[in-house]
């Protein structure tokens, strides 16, 4: 079975943008999450106050980095809005040029029970949570914060025990979503 094939029925919304931004490919999931949007610019399917933050995230790709993850809103064909994790990557001719950008969403099915407000975090989580919204790698947090990989390690896995996360991402998105984290479009 060929990839593109395969990935059509993937269970979680797949897509490939060109380099100007424009679906040209979805798999079904994404079809059933978000309409048919073959030919639209991917800022249409974002939630207007995520834009500008994900404009950023496609200008990195475009721009070199090969992978960026983070959590946002997309717009649904009813027009409300469903919380997702991305993981994106830059899709390259062997000449290393750029071909476009597949991304992968997880919708978020469910609201956590834990609310991050009845766990304050500590100076140095609240940082990491900061860079991680930010797109930090851990390598990159450990350079900024003038510590350890091992240590950025250390204060992440607390972070998502507070916050009743599963994965950086979802942390993000939580404490987006109960104001801990400031709005990145404003």
């Amino acid at each position: 079975m060929e990839l593109r094939q395969a990935l059509q029925h993937v269970g979680f919304p797949a897509w490939i943008v060109d380099p100007e931004g424009r679906f040209v490919w979805q798999n079904d999931a994404a079809v059933e999450a978000l309409g048919d949007v073959r030919g639209r610019l991917y800022p249409t399917i974002v939630a207007p106050a995520y834009r500008a933050f994900v404009r950023e995230q496609f200008t990195r790709k475009l721009l070199g980095q090969q992978r960026t993850d983070f959590a946002v809103e997309l717009l649904t064909p009813d027009g409300s809005t469903v919380p997702v994790e991305v993981s994106s990557v830059r899709l390259e001719a062997r000449d290393g040029m750029i071909q476009g950008i597949f991304g992968l969403a997880a919708i978020e099915e469910t609201r956590r029970q834990t609310s991050p407000r009845n766990h304050p975090l500590t100076e140095r989580q609240a940082e990491v949570l900061r860079l991680l919204a930010a797109g930090c790698s851990t390598t990159q947090i450990a350079v900024k914060m003038g510590i350890s990989v091992e240590t950025v390690r250390n204060h992440v896995r607390p972070l998502l025990r507070k916050l009743g996360a599963h994965s950086r991402l979802e942390a993000v998105a939580l404490a987006r979503r109960e104001g801990m984290l400031p709005d990145p479009h404003q």
